[in-house]
């Protein structure tokens, strides 16, 4: 028996690789500097390379701008390669490492390129250390900064690509329930969507941790959030 179409607002739009749309969209780097003349040089740079760049004064910036985007409303855009270059020392706010442990904590699938003066190194290798992808010492030859940028940019394409290899294993059906979930949704709430019972959706999620072999909640949905099952659902 066919399964019905799913509601617009629980589908998956895209994924890694193959998104609609995506091959017309350039990976974005989002550049978060205190340095207003660093901040818009490098912005310049990275858009003269082809890439789509974002400017952010504050690591608070671009976290507020992540904000935004996941709650705009409408249908979600598909997910694109991205990858953050952040100053690792921006006095006054949170720092680099600040940085990379909040959007660790929110499941964001951002590889981050740390940039350093001389003095910060030690720091640097400590945001290495959290994660980063590469880091940077300031002055930096063009070609040095978008060779970081490259491969954080492949980092973030092999981890969506391990990602949507785990999310493989589901069924429609139960991608659908973990989207609502990465959504935020209530069992209640997924069950109506769907036109299927609580329980039923109870049994979905219990299958799909289990082949997602995560360990909560937050594991998944970091899983899905990293295979592009992102954004807000239409309303």
């Amino acid at each position: 028996m066919d399964m019905p179409e799913a509601p617009a607002r629980l589908r998956h739009h895209g994924g890694p690789g193959g998104a609609p749309g995506e091959a017309l969209r350039p990976p974005l780097v989002h550049v978060v500097d205190d340095d207003d003349a660093m901040r818009r040089s490098l912005a310049l740079l990275l858009r003269a390379a082809g890439y789509a760049a974002e400017a952010h004064p504050s690591a608070e910036a671009l976290l507020a701008a992540l904000n935004e985007a996941g709650s705009r409303p409408g249908t979600p855009e598909p997910p694109r390669r991205a990858c953050a270059v952040v100053d690792v020392l921006m006095p006054g706010g949170m720092d680099g490492i600040a940085l990379q442990t909040e959007l660790a904590r929110r499941g964001a699938a951002l590889p981050v390129v740390v940039v350093t003066g001389h003095a910060d190194v030690p720091l640097a290798v400590r945001a290495m250390r959290a994660g980063a992808v590469d880091f940077v010492e300031k002055p930096y030859p063009k070609e040095r900064i978008l060779a970081a940028v490259g491969r954080a940019l492949d980092a973030a394409a092999a981890a969506a690509a391990a990602a949507e290899a785990r999310l493989s294993a589901l069924t429609p059906r139960e991608r659908m329930v973990l989207r609502g979930l990465v959504c935020g949704w209530p069992n209640k709430v997924i069950a109506h969507e769907l036109g299927i019972s609580p329980r039923t959706v109870e049994a979905h999620r219990a299958a799909m941790m289990d082949k997602l072999g995560a360990r909560s909640l937050a594991e998944a949905v970091r899983l899905a959030l990293a295979a592009g099952l992102d954004g807000e659902p239409e309303r």
